[in-house]
């Protein structure tokens, strides 16, 4: 009865409806609670998670139980230890991976633009799409514009082809033959066979080149950014109004992109891999 007190206190009016939401985020919130304390042990008892979290055992163990169907946490039976899982383990390494990039690619991106006169780009791979996390702005009036965050279609994009570039093909079918390329221009390659014979050209020069693909006007040189496993995790490019970018210039700053992707590999640790 006290914990139901605790639970409505403050929260007057509320409808028998509206308990869903906060229960779930309860659970939530416990969960987390004990992932937190078993990240802190070298193997937790359940017995002592439950005296640490002030939660009953019979729930240490069931959320615990949930925790390691996702990998979260992992159980020795032998010892009855719980320790941190694999999956946790990813997800912080990811997390520090691109945090790192964020912060390391900063100096790469502010000498690429000054050296080209325009905008740099840093985006990452997801989910078959690309994702810009940073950016720094040409100091031209009419310049390319990424808002950190932005999601893009993986076909057409500089970097998105960049990355794609390093795949064999069947990886790059795999992710794509279930979907619809959507068409934004009459320069993009919107059908798995035009875009894989571009991927080859990409491939013999070593960046990648989005030739109004997505947007009329607009043209960008990038290319892939590996980690420690060889892995391209992200990519780098310069992005700009056509005028400003003809072919020499794409040309020419092919390879000084090209130059700042290996060595912001190098800066982060990573190492090169081609398809």
């Amino acid at each position: 009865m006290a914990e139901q007190q605790e639970k409505t206190r403050g929260r007057p009016g509320r409808k028998a409806g509206e308990n869903a939401a906060p229960s779930s985020v309860q659970v939530l919130d416990r969960s987390l609670k004990l992932l937190d304390l078993v990240a802190q042990a070298d193997g937790a008892a359940l017995t002592d998670l439950a005296d640490q979290s002030a939660m009953a055992p019979s729930t240490v163990h069931r959320l615990l139980t949930s925790l390691a169907q996702h990998g979260m946490v992992a159980h020795d039976a032998e010892t009855g230890a719980w320790t941190i899982g694999v999956k946790a383990f990813e997800i912080g390494t990811a997390y520090l991976r691109f945090r790192k990039l964020g912060t390391i690619s900063r100096p790469f991106l502010k000498q690429l633009m000054e050296g080209c006169g325009e905008t740099a780009n840093i985006a990452i791979e997801d989910d078959g799409d690309v994702v810009f996390i940073s950016q720094v702005e040409s100091h031209a009036p009419m310049r390319a514009f990424f808002r950190p965050g932005r999601r893009g279609p993986i076909h057409a994009s500089g970097i998105g082809k960049a990355i794609l570039s390093t795949w064999p093909d069947a990886r790059i079918e795999a992710l794509l033959s279930g979907r619809t390329l959507q068409h934004f221009t009459d320069r993009t390659r919107d059908t798995i066979p035009t875009l894989l014979e571009d991927i080859g050209k990409i491939r013999a020069r070593g960046w990648s080149i989005d030739d109004e693909e997505h947007t009329l006007g607009m043209r960008c040189v990038a290319a892939p950014i590996f980690d420690e496993y060889g892995e391209a995790v992200a990519g780098i490019s310069v992005s700009g109004p056509a005028v400003r970018l003809p072919d020499s210039k794409v040309d020419a700053f092919g390879p000084v992109v090209r130059a700042a992707a290996e060595g912001l590999t190098k800066a982060m640790g990573g190492r090169s891999r081609r398809a």
